[in-house]
């Protein structure tokens, strides 16, 4: 698998309690960088992202939570579009393709 199998997303939530927030901030964080406080990056080919969306959806209440999942496309393709932020901006790792 090549570099154009990897796709960068943003993700966002919108969760109700504290220790539900809690433990999907960790699991986010344990996948990618956090950019904004409930806004991460997240590098992943398909089946990692399938596997993180299913670990997220065991953790939250789907009547008052969301997860937003915004595919911003391949690593190829952002090294080309940067994300644009006014004020403080966080480091984005450079995770490189994740081989599972």
């Amino acid at each position: 698998m090549s570099i154009d199998d990897v796709r960068r997303y943003l993700i966002a939530y919108d969760i109700t309690d504290d220790v539900r927030r809690t433990k999907v901030a960790k699991k986010l964080e344990s996948y990618g960088d956090r950019v904004q406080y409930s806004v991460f990056i997240v590098d992943a080919r398909p089946a990692k992202l399938l596997r993180l969306r299913a670990q997220l959806t065991d953790m939250i209440n789907e009547g008052t939570d969301s997860v937003l999942f915004c595919n911003l496309g391949t690593l190829r393709e952002n090294n080309r579009r940067p994300l644009d932020v006014i004020g403080c901006s966080r480091t984005i790792t450079d995770h490189g393709p994740a081989i599972l």
